[in-house]
């Protein structure tokens, strides 16, 4: 069994049911296999994301304003940008496994447990998708998260830093602030089945930052760098100054911020 041929074959599929079953045989061999050849091994750089096949990509401000939601196309226009979001991390994790082939073992396994996870989580919010009758790639995305893996696939520093400690954390400040709009229309059934969906996707994500944290520490260590390599990785991609409303400083010193981190990103009391 060749793995980076198995995880590029996942990473360019768009066959969900393929992509799972593919991710899957990728755990397992890694379960069994704690020294994985990566002899002779050269990652491509892809130049589309698997959605594209799904999904019309446009510019950020072109996509459709996410309010409504009381209407069918409002809550199916969020569901969809939240579907988008799960769908994008499954490739992430994917190609932090291929990627960076002299990663550990353990390593290996966090990201292949992360997009199963990421999977179930896409199957979950497509579901509800159809139960409104609508189906990913209806709605216009934008390709974000794909130009940002793309940008930080010749350093698995910049990497982890920048997907599961940035993004990923941003996800965790932005998940209650959902939650708190749809809260007046939890009695509609479908409402609360997203909010219940969105409970499971915040409590694995913080262990999906948690991950991130890790690793990027583990590199800072290997490196000698200091943990504030991460403000600098940030200012690189102008990523510090970026405004952030609400900071889930609980959830975030869950997933290993420090306090001291925290404060850096938003004017925020933590102890």
């Amino acid at each position: 069994m060749n793995l980076y041929t198995l995880l590029e074959n996942a990473i360019t599929t768009s066959d969900i049911e393929k992509k799972e079953k593919l991710t899957q045989q990728c755990f397992e061999y890694c379960s069994q296999n704690k020294s994985i050849s990566s002899k002779n091994f050269t990652p491509i750089l892809f130049e589309n994301p698997s959605y594209a096949t799904k999904c019309t990509i446009v510019n950020p401000k072109e996509l459709k304003a996410r309010k409504d939601f009381h209407t069918k196309e409002g809550l199916g226009t969020l569901i969809h940008a939240i579907t988008h979001i799960e769908y994008s991390a499954i490739d992430l994790a994917l190609d932090a496994v291929y990627r960076f082939a002299n990663m550990p073992q353990e390593y290996k396994l966090d990201w292949l447990e992360v997009a199963l996870d990421e999977i179930r989580h896409y199957k979950m919010l497509n579901a509800l998708l159809k139960e409104i009758g609508f189906k990913y790639g209806d709605f216009t995305v934008h390709s974000g998260l794909f130009d940002a893996s793309i940008h930080t696939a010749g350093d698995i520093i910049e990497r982890m830093a920048i997907i599961p400690r940035y993004y990923e954390a941003s996800g965790l400040d932005v998940n209650p602030q959902i939650v708190k709009k749809l809260y007046n229309r939890r009695k509609l059934p479908l409402v609360k089945k997203l909010i219940d969906s969105l409970d499971i996707i915040y409590k694995e994500e913080i262990s999906h930052v948690q991950k991130g944290d890790k690793w990027f520490k583990y590199i800072c260590n290997e490196r000698k760098l200091d943990y504030n390599t991460y403000f600098k990785i940030l200012e690189k991609y102008k990523l510090i100054d970026k405004h952030r409303p609400h900071i889930n400083v609980q959830a975030r010193r869950d997933a290993g911020f420090t306090c001291s981190e925290i404060k850096k990103l938003a004017t925020v009391e933590c102890n």
